[in-house]
């Protein structure tokens, strides 16, 4: 297959859930790219047009991504934490390239998916999250960790959702601790009464994760010096329409890489050069 010549071929994994729609509209709607197939178990055999409640778009569902990436440049994945990484090896051993939307994978998977992306030179880009604000947020903290090192993250979400902490969340922590180590004022192992009251630790930073009802998604992150703090915070609604633009943005760059990029705005600052 010629990846470099006329539209980008897209299967959707996801594509009957909350971001999934929203993708599916935004695939079709793109002028460079064509909705080639889907992926979701409780639609398999249907048209795609049909399990959304629309008209027959002439897109197959398909039960897994395995039989979903014939004639497919780039998989989105929307999925889970529990498929998202069977998925998106799965595609890389296809020599198909990944976007990664799904939250729930750990820094020993991404490694993983970066050998194995690598050794087929297959492009893969991940990010907790592919809104265009949290991108920006995320860039600001990684130019404040290089100063500040004492960091803690909050993470707000919805008292329904599954994962903990999100995606969002881990994400920043791996990459705050990839700029600059954490820095704790007392070590857990030192504090009195309930350690785990301050938080998970993702690369030694912690994590508190919050879910009650009327969050979306919030992450915020604090630095401390004595006597003065800066927070950083991003705030989401409750629809995936945010999500979109981003996603499309890394389906475009994502051929022609070599191996796992992590961060939106790792992108977003590569394309102003």
């Amino acid at each position: 297959m010629n990846r470099n010549a006329g539209p980008i071929s897209v299967c959707i994994a996801g594509a009957t859930g909350w971001a999934g729609r929203a993708l599916v509209d935004g695939v079709l709607e793109a002028d460079d790219m064509v909705l080639r197939s889907a992926v979701a178990r409780s639609a398999a055999g249907m048209d795609l047009g049909t399990a959304l409640g629309w008209d027959e778009l002439d897109v197959p569902v398909y039960a897994f991504v395995g039989d979903a990436l014939d004639s497919v440049d780039v998989l989105i994945d929307y999925t889970s934490h529990v498929a998202v990484k069977a998925n998106t090896l799965a595609a890389i051993g296809r020599g198909v390239a990944v976007v990664i939307g799904a939250s729930g994978l750990t820094a020993d998977d991404y490694a993983e998916i970066d050998t194995a992306a690598r050794r087929r030179d297959v492009g893969v880009i991940s990010s907790g999250n592919f809104s265009l604000t949290a991108a920006m947020a995320q860039a600001a903290a990684m130019l404040v960790a290089r100063h500040l090192p004492n960091a803690e993250i909050i993470d707000y979400a919805s008292a329904e959702k599954p994962d903990a902490p999100s995606g969002t969340s881990r994400e920043l922590a791996e990459r705050l601790a990839h700029v600059r180590p954490p820095i704790l004022g007392r070590p857990l192992d030192e504090i009195d009464g309930l350690p785990e009251a301050r938080g998970a630790t993702v690369a030694g930073v912690p994590v508190h994760s919050i879910r009650l009802p009327s969050f979306s998604v919030s992450t915020e992150v604090i630095f401390g010096l004595p006597d003065e703090r800066l927070t950083i915070r991003h705030d989401a609604g409750g629809s995936a329409t945010p999500y979109v633009s981003g996603t499309l943005l890394a389906v475009r760059l994502v051929q022609g890489r070599n191996g796992l990029t992590r961060g939106l705005d790792t992108l977003l600052f590569e394309s102003r050069d």
